[in-house]
């Protein structure tokens, strides 16, 4: 039942504490149940939510509870609102407190008692509960728990955020979590989505920073309270953690972090790029990284491949550069998210690294860092080679090298070495060395090889240690301009009218030793003679006449091949 206020007022006293077991004149207040921490204290003009149980003191029987009703009791202290012996004992108390009140008639409902419920001269006893109080002066409170050392942006009205919460009744009693239902709570600042309270109490935020946010009745739920969760006139408790923000008219956010010296070109729509990345919230929750799949994140720029906001953050980069990449939800992945991995409307972190990028249209590019002043011959195709090489990816990893002590060997147009560094050995003399940097479609393309990962760009420091001219493919001898006419009498070289293979041999290598013709390197010579000659010895004598050599049946190509 309400406490009614008696008609007669009497004089107001002093709260005494008496603890004695008789009736006094005055009110009797035990505090038994006091808290360590005790910020505020009932005054005059307060409101308060309280729980009592109401006994008399001669018998101890109960006339009212609001435990019974499950509903608490509220009213405004010192005013009038209560009888004068609740008035009094209520003051200076705590949240949370538990007290014993003991109000003689005189401070209660007299000599007349009340609805039949009060007799006259009772004396009563009230256990009361303080579960809240607040003031109509009153504002929101915010008392900030941990702040990061670096904030770059606080939260705004207009500004769309996520945190996370704890709510709970002043009394400490949780009404809500967003942590129990393991999402934060989404929304707009400033435009009517909150309860005034929160809407004030979340302004000046720094993404990672928690406060504690406490909020009268009036600026939360009111004299309606929410549902179940929030009794009316409740004074509420959050203790907030924000997790990211972001204005609808944000842009990227880029923080260059390392950019290489002699940077002398940079990424443009069109361009393939191969980057490492890690990307989190920004509350740092990592949420994705290349580095854990150990391998480059690999696209094309410009082309609507990759989300919006990384589309535009991929131009204008380095090779061996490092950003931080800042991008709101509507240049992300917007409302939707990514299942459980995006959560909606997350501004994302991205640092990235840029491994290298190619155009489609790239060619080999070739930089001579050394040439002999004397260059008498350049490697071209057909040519025997040996070189030493140091091939490595674009942000210096070795992936293969020559051993110093035996160098690589190649026949140049052979198809024996991808075609990017086929093109960067042509045209080289003995001692030169160069810079070659092979695109992948001049290297292993999109699919790589052993070591070398897809659609990898390659670099190359060569110097040619040894050439040896070499002859067209399909040849085994060649003459360097025009041969011996007629050759028959001049492979005769003791005029006996037949030429025997040492015979032979001795001739062929006269006009190699001479200038005048060309094994092709790489294959014993002995043997490529006697290949030759058994193709001349039709008759398989064992030596050659005249009429065997048939040149005049021949093309002059054909003549050059194993034939002579």
């Amino acid at each position: 039942m309400d406490l009614l206020v008696s008609s007669v007022l009497f004089f107001l006293h002093a709260v005494t504490v008496d603890c004695s077991p008789g009736p006094s004149l005055d009110v009797v207040v035990d505090r038994y149940d006091i808290p360590r921490v005790c910020p505020r204290e009932v005054s005059t003009g307060d409101f308060v939510r309280y729980h009592f149980n109401g006994t008399f003191f001669d018998d101890g029987k109960k006339f009212d509870s609001s435990h019974d009703r499950g509903k608490a009791f509220i009213s405004q202290v010192g005013l009038g609102r209560l009888i004068t012996g609740m008035d009094r004992g209520l003051q200076g108390m705590c949240v949370n407190e538990r007290r014993r009140i003991t109000i003689p008639p005189h401070l209660a409902y007299g000599s007349i008692g009340t609805g039949g419920v009060i007799p006259p001269d009772a004396v009563l006893v009230y256990d009361v509960l303080l579960l809240d109080m607040w003031n109509e002066e009153d504002k929101v409170q915010i008392r900030k728990l941990s702040k990061p050392a670096s904030c770059e942006r606080s939260s705004v009205a207009s500004d769309f955020v996520r945190y996370h919460y704890n709510g709970t009744l002043l009394s400490g009693e949780a009404f809500d979590s967003s942590y129990s239902r393991n999402t934060t709570y989404d929304t707009y600042l400033g435009q009517g989505d909150l309860i005034k309270g929160m809407d004030e109490g979340l302004l000046g935020m720094c993404v990672g920073e928690r406060r504690v946010i406490i909020i009268p009745p009036f600026l939360a739920y009111g004299e309606n309270g929410y549902g179940t969760q929030v009794p009316p006139q409740a004074t509420l408790v959050f203790e907030v953690l924000m997790v990211d923000m972001f204005n609808p008219k944000d842009d990227l956010i880029v923080e260059m972090k390392k950019v290489p010296k002699g940077c002398n070109r940079r990424t443009v729509t069109g361009d393939y790029i191969r980057y490492h990345y890690n990307g989190t919230f920004q509350d740092g929750t990592a949420f994705d990284s290349s580095y854990q799949r150990n391998s480059t994140y690999n696209t094309y720029i410009g082309m609507g491949y990759v989300i919006k906001g990384m589309d535009k953050a991929l131009q204008g980069l380095c090779i061996g550069e490092r950003r931080r990449i800042t991008i709101p939800p509507h240049m992300a992945y917007g409302e939707e998210g990514v299942g459980d991995l995006i959560p909606s409307s997350a501004v994302l972190v991205f640092d990235i690294h840029v491994i290298d990028f190619h155009n489609p249209k790239d060619p080999v590019m070739i930089t001579v860092t050394h040439k002999p002043q004397e260059c008498s011959a350049t490697s071209e195709a057909d040519d025997l080679i040996q070189y030493h090489y140091n091939c490595s990816l674009m942000d210096g990893t070795l992936l293969y090298s020559s051993d110093p002590n035996s160098p690589s060997t190649t026949t140049l147009g052979a198809n024996m070495v991808i075609s990017g560094l086929e093109e960067g050995l042509s045209g080289m003399c003995v001692g030169e060395r160069r810079r070659v940097v092979v695109p992948p479609h001049w290297g292993h393309g999109e699919s790589g090889a052993g070591g070398v990962p897809r659609s990898a760009v390659l670099f190359f420091e060569l110097e040619l240690v040894e050439l040896q001219k070499g002859v067209p493919e399909g040849f085994m001898f060649v003459w360097l301009g025009d041969g011996p006419d007629p050759l028959f009498p001049a492979m005769d070289l003791n005029g006996d009218k037949e030429v025997p293979l040492e015979e032979f041999s001795a001739f062929i290598m006269l006009q190699v030793q001479e200038g005048k013709g060309r094994l092709r390197p790489g294959f014993n010579n002995d043997s490529i003679i006697e290949d030759m000659f058994n193709n001349q010895d039709s008759n398989k004598d064992g030596k050659i006449v005249e009429a065997e050599l048939g040149r005049q049946d021949k093309e002059p190509e054909q003549v050059r091949r194993d034939e002579l």
